[in-house]
């Protein structure tokens, strides 16, 4: 069964474009400049890198809004449970914008009208992703078989090859050398590609043409995304009643959790507009109310609520099972491994034990002790005193009597 590759980059792009669709759209950045702007856009005169207020002056019926990377990664998690659902077991998207499954001709064009997506069909990733690159939207570009893969693979252009680790530099010096495609590349000898394009990318690119390719997609973990749904009898506008709802909803998705840490929390809030979300990144693993506060505040980013919220669902992604570090030496009396280094090296281990934690001096402060025996082990960090430390008056006044004593028992102090 072939592989087929899904090319939905730029990803903030095509997430924006399916909230809003019949209309431009265009991703801006943190800065409200530009990111990627769709192709209507364009047209109208929208370009990347422009403020908002520019784009919006070129294009009056633009709509143009900051994606930000914890919505985009949860709805890129979502479209993976989805894939995985519906078409194969075999699910691989760990850049979003690009996703691999394995599938047959007929799923693949279905998965191409489905989603409106380029998509490629090959024996490895690395061609599957080349013939998506060269599909239209809709359109499945087959380049499965041996003699239609060396054929496909003569007419890629060069602008294509970063899905092969070539990076834009390196593009623009090829073409500046007269490169078209990568045919031309196949021409030279692979230490003149490895001079010219470095050792690194060279040794990849000559992997490449010599039949070095991934061909396996992973399998797809499921479960990543959790979520719980309510409808609504009668619009929602108040936000203590979306608490009560929120108070409803969260505890079977903390049940399924099963002691699990999730990522992101996403509310999607359903009004007569259509459906809103919002998305916010979790850290650590938060208490119920703790839970109970983020939704809230989600479904104070969407700006559902003076809509009228007639269903309200709520997802956590990037679910995976945390990993804890108890202690380095936990329980270190009990192990049998500090008996067997005691007996075959006895100075091995050592404890401090405090003087003074408030001297000036650090060999006033602390002292570093044999484990086993408790005397002062003497080693670079607790040097030798040199220097006898100063009376106290109770230790001067003791002394004087111990001297008078020994002045009249005629005995040297």
């Amino acid at each position: 069964m072939p592989l087929a590759c899904v090319n939905l980059s730029p990803w903030p792009l095509i997430l924006l474009g399916r909230q809003h669709p019949g209309v431009p759209v265009a991703a801006l950045s943190e800065s409200r400049k530009v990111l990627y702007a769709s192709p209507e856009a364009i047209e109208a005169g929208v370009q990347p890198g422009m403020r908002d207020i520019a784009a919006l002056s070129r294009c009056p019926e633009l709509h143009a809004e900051v994606i930000t990377a914890p919505s985009a990664l949860a709805a890129w998690a979502e479209l993976l449970e989805t894939l995985y659902a519906r078409y194969s077991d075999r699910v691989e998207g760990r850049t979003p914008g690009t996703v691999y499954l394995k599938l047959s001709l007929p799923a693949a064009r279905e998965l191409a009208a489905a989603l409106y997506a380029p998509v490629g069909l090959a024996e490895s990733l690395e061609v599957a992703h080349l013939a998506a690159l060269r599909a239209r939207p809709g359109e499945v570009r087959d380049a499965w078989g041996g003699s239609v893969e060396e054929a496909f693979l003569s007419l890629t252009p060069t602008f294509h090859l970063e899905v092969i680790g070539l990076t834009p530099a390196h593009i623009e010096r090829l073409a500046f050398l007269g490169v078209r495609g990568l045919a031309d590349l196949m021409k030279w000898s692979a230490a003149r590609r490895e001079a010219f394009l470095g050792v690194d990318v060279g040794r990849r690119v000559n992997r490449f043409l010599k039949g070095e390719r991934t061909m396996v997609v992973q399998k797809y973990v499921p479960g990543r995304v959790i979520e719980a749904r309510m409808g609504l009898d009668s619009p929602l506008y108040e936000p203590s009643e979306a608490d009560v709802i929120f108070s409803e909803l969260l505890p079977p998705i903390l049940t399924e959790l099963r002691g699990r840490a999730a990522a992101y929390l996403t509310v999607q809030a359903d009004t007569l507009g259509g459906r809103l979300s919002a998305t916010r990144k979790l850290k650590g693993s938060p208490d119920p109310a703790g839970l109970l506060r983020i939704a809230g505040l989600a479904l104070n980013d969407t700006g559902a609520l003076p809509l009228g919220v007639e269903a309200l669902t709520v997802q956590l992604s990037g679910v995976q099972q945390p990993g804890r570090m108890v202690g380095l030496w936990a329980s270190l009396a009990e192990l049998e491994v500090t008996r067997d280094v005691l007996d075959r090296f006895p100075e091995a281990l050592v404890r401090v034990e405090w003087l003074d934690p408030f001297a000036y001096a650090t060999d006033a402060r602390y002292q570093w002790v044999d484990w086993l025996t408790g005397l002062v082990h003497y080693m670079p960090m607790t040097p030798r005193q040199s220097w006898k430390p100063a009376l106290t008056l109770t230790q001067a006044h003791q002394k004087a009597v111990e001297r008078t004593l020994a002045f009249f028992e005629g005995v040297s102090p």
